[in-house]
């Protein structure tokens, strides 16, 4: 069985409490991110006065699905979630996409950060007085990571390519302490490993949370946002309803280790990985250059349990793009508002980053391969929303010229109303296998994994339960440390 290493560095641990008592720091459990009704009501009322986003260590309570959807000052409710209409999906499945922007950064990824760099801390292994925390990522992984960093009292150093939207690059200018740029875009995840080996051989003294090969961001997304779709479907689900499974970008396999959990629960559901068609990596080894930013490719993550997944999704680029504009231009809303789109709908629309887009189609090509009805339901996650992406939108407005109402009849007739069940692989287990097996080239040729652990990936039946079961583990090992830190 295999487990995130927590073996305890007493001297650095002795660091870490006092680097965290100095800095006025007190870290949430997992359990509370779950559930803030368990947050003390101290903790509530310091957030009273503190802004969604502001640096301040209080917000590392605000690492949950459950923030009230407010800029500053808010407390905490229900999972924050949408719902979009058949009018707009083109499909009677009911599909549910959880939401990410009232995170602190406006995205998830804080939390799966957090799961990488606090069992660290809390034992010890990283010590915050001496080592820099190095984040590598296609986007919001690594503002993820430096905003954890800076709540945290660490140095941070963000890794992301050069071709991201300009909005990461300004916000990380603030609060990472450095910020690499690597060559290419969102598809070139290479050169970002190529460069954290660079450090690696550079004799800083400093820890590289790899979200691709960490197991703590899949037992975030395991634990937090699988219990998140669990409540969310146990609030919309009807009398009849049936939960048909979920769906998300591979990424770095964290969001998608959520299916794991609710296909414990719902055993017959399916989970639906999806990935760019111009980067058909899982799809049929494929390669190639995209525009969904932030979901990585041309590698299968360390961290992705292939063995449960259950089909393989090719969400066109072009897709995603224009129905940004669709759902953001006001002549586009102007538009789905004529047709009958509601608009509370509407409203919602902005909810949804370019990634989020894609999660949807992938529900909706999935709903429509499997023939579903008005009692079928698919959850997705929207990682993000469009505010991470307006210079992109400005930048489109400057090269396509402005849109207009054709464009968006067109758009919404191309891109919603015409998906269909094309570039799509149900996958047996022998494709399975052959997706698994892809990890070899990346992770065992070129980032020092072992033979023996890619064939335990497969073979071993406890591999996965083994991550699956340590939030308790390090939930006591955090309440621990902030007992000796002395200020909850």
């Amino acid at each position: 069985m295999s487990k995130i290493d927590l073996t305890i560095h007493p001297d650095r641990r002795k660091r870490a409490i006092q680097r965290a008592r100095e800095r006025n720091i007190i870290i949430p459990t997992y359990a509370q991110m779950k559930d803030p009704s368990k947050i003390p009501a101290k903790m509530k009322e310091e957030l009273a006065g503190i802004g969604l986003w502001d640096i301040h260590p209080r917000n590392l309570f605000r690492i949950t699905w459950k923030n009230e959807a407010k800029a500053s000052g808010g407390g905490f409710g229900g999972v924050n979630y949408i719902e979009l209409p058949s009018s707009l999906t083109g499909t009677p499945a009911r599909i549910i996409a959880i939401v990410g922007k009232w995170f602190p950064t406006g995205a998830h990824k804080v939390g799966a950060a957090f799961s990488c760099l606090v069992p660290r801390l809390v034992t010890g292994q990283f010590d915050p007085t001496t080592q820099k925390a190095v984040w590598p990522s296609t986007g919001n992984y690594c503002r993820g990571g430096a905003y954890d960093s800076a709540l945290l009292a660490c140095e941070s150093i963000a890794i992301l390519p050069e071709g991201m939207s300009r909005e990461r690059f300004e916000w990380l200018a603030k609060v990472a302490g450095e910020t690499i740029k690597t060559p290419g875009s969102e598809s070139n995840v290479k050169e970002i490993f190529d460069k954290c080996n660079e450090l690696r051989n550079s004799g800083q003294d400093l820890m590289i949370f790899d979200q691709f090969q960490e197991f703590g961001n899949y037992l975030w997304h395991y634990e937090v946002t699988g219990h998140a779709l669990e409540e969310v479907l146990k609030a919309a689900m009807r009398p009849g309803d049936r939960y048909r499974g979920m769906t998300s970008a591979t990424g770095s396999a964290g969001s998608i280790a959520s299916g794991d959990y609710m296909k414990q629960l719902f055993p017959e559901s399916k989970i639906a990985a999806s990935e760019a068609l111009q980067c058909p990596t899982l799809l049929e080894n494929g390669f190639g250059s995209h525009r969904i930013e932030g979901i990585g490719d041309k590698h299968v993550p360390w961290v992705h349990n292939t063995k449960n997944t259950d089909l393989v999704v090719a969400i066109d680029d072009n897709a995603v793009v224009n129905l940004a504009r669709l759902f953001n231009e006001p002549v586009g809303q102007q538009y789905l508002a004529s047709i009958g789109i509601p608009a509370e709908t509407i409203a919602q629309l902005d909810l949804l980053g370019f990634s989020s887009i894609s999660n949807v189609l992938t529900a909706i090509k999935m709903a429509k391969y499997y023939e579903m009805g008005e009692n079928d339901i698919i959850l997705t996650i929207a990682t993000d929303s469009m505010e991470l992406y307006n210079s992109r939108l400005h930048e489109m407005h400057a090269e396509m010229g402005a849109y207009s109402d054709r464009d968006a009849s067109a758009d919404f007739a191309r891109w919603l109303m015409g998906q269909s069940t094309d570039n799509m692989l149900e996958l047996r287990y022998t494709d399975r296998r052959r997706i698994h097996n892809l990890k070899y080239y990346t992770w065992i040729e070129q980032q020092g994994k072992t033979y023996e652990e890619i064939q335990a990936m497969w073979y071993d039946d406890d591999f996965w339960t083994g991550f699956q079961k340590q939030a308790d583990e390090i939930d006591e090992l955090i309440v621990e440390f902030n007992k000796e830190v002395g200020l909850s």
